[in-house]
């Protein structure tokens, strides 16, 4: 019986261990994308059975995203009022479903209440949230699933290589032994 190379083997061993990367670098399997690393911006999500509202906060600027609840498609030529904290905060159009807002002055750190107004068509509602600011809260992030799965697909290639030497010492030894 002829053995294969040890590069063959150390070649197979390595692409063996390096699957588990590649299949979650490639996989759709519905898990939401993982965060980015470093610092996550404040945001709040207002929800009632017609509306989903959505706000990131960077600095004094808003970005706001109205979508319906039942199929989380854009609300086309809606108005949207907004007021956090007591405040009334005015919103400008961007496109369906998207809006801007510049605060006048940065929030306070901790909670904040939001309440929100919408008016598309026919339908009104009113949606309440609350957005939580903390100035260092999500600087010292968790690895990503990324990392995580480069990790470990590095270690098991490292043992599949491993395996695969151990196994072709020990059948040469065989061979050896076998032939005296």
């Amino acid at each position: 019986m002829q053995f294969p190379s040890f590069f063959t083997t150390l070649g197979l061993a390595l692409v063996l261990g390096f699957m588990p990367l590649w299949a979650h670098a490639h996989g759709d399997d519905g898990a939401a994308p993982a965060a980015a690393a470093g610092t996550s911006l404040p945001r709040f999500a207002a929800t009632s059975d017609l509306f989903e509202l959505v706000g990131v906060l960077d600095g004094k600027q808003l970005a706001l995203y109205l979508d319906h609840a039942g199929d989380n498609s854009p609300v086309k030529e809606a108005q949207l009022e907004l007021d956090i904290a007591g405040t009334r905060v005015p919103v400008t159009r961007v496109a369906d479903g998207e809006f801007q807002a510049a605060l006048a002055a940065p929030l306070a750190e901790g909670m904040s209440p939001v309440t929100a107004t919408v008016v598309a068509g026919a339908e009104t509602d009113l949606l309440a949230g609350e957005i939580d600011v903390h100035a260092d809260a999500h600087a010292a992030a968790e690895p990503t699933g990324r990392r995580k799965a480069w990790v470990a697909g590095v270690v098991a290639a490292v043992l599949a290589a491993l395996a695969a030497v151990w196994g072709l010492r020990r059948g040469r030894t065989a061979r050896v032994g076998g032939a005296a």
